[in-house]
């Protein structure tokens, strides 16, 4: 079955924004290529991007992993009030959901603080620091 990773855009801090990442989720990056890594002759970067990140990944759960890059100057600033599309998480424990919910949405604005629906899903929304749009879910029947 294929796999879906969600893939982040920056303005220049992608790298304290995966840091702050891998401070809630945990676990090690699995690759880091910055823009100076891929510069040749005919793609030349300059000097002040040269060390923003073209590539990051940091492995999310068992199969999943959170990519992201900067977009360099050059190809416009990313709009990060845009509200077309969120990051879902779906825990597998109530515990689990807390901590994501609480760790992500630091220093962010929470949407929709987390409720015990009637259903008995527990359901949180927030917009992190860097303008990421998060869904925190916990399902007791998974």
């Amino acid at each position: 079955m294929a796999v879906i990773n969600p893939h982040i855009n920056f303005n220049g801090n992608a790298e304290e924004a995966f840091t702050f990442y891998k401070s809630v989720f945990g676990g090690e990056f699995t690759k880091i290529i910055r823009f100076k890594d891929i510069a040749s002759t005919e793609f030349p970067i300059p000097e002040k991007e040269e060390n923003k990140l073209m590539h990051i990944a940091l492995p999310i759960g068992k199969i999943n992993k959170l990519l992201g890059n900067d977009v360099p100057e050059f190809m416009g600033k990313v709009n990060e009030n845009e509200n077309r599309s969120k990051i879902s998480i779906s825990t597998e424990s109530k515990d689990e959901a807390d901590k994501l919910f609480n760790g992500l949405s630091a220093g962010g604005a929470i949407e929709v603080p987390f409720t015990e629906n009637p259903g008995g899903s527990y359901f949180g929304m927030f917009r992190d620091k860097y303008g990421i749009e998060w869904m925190v879910e916990f399902e007791p029947k998974n």
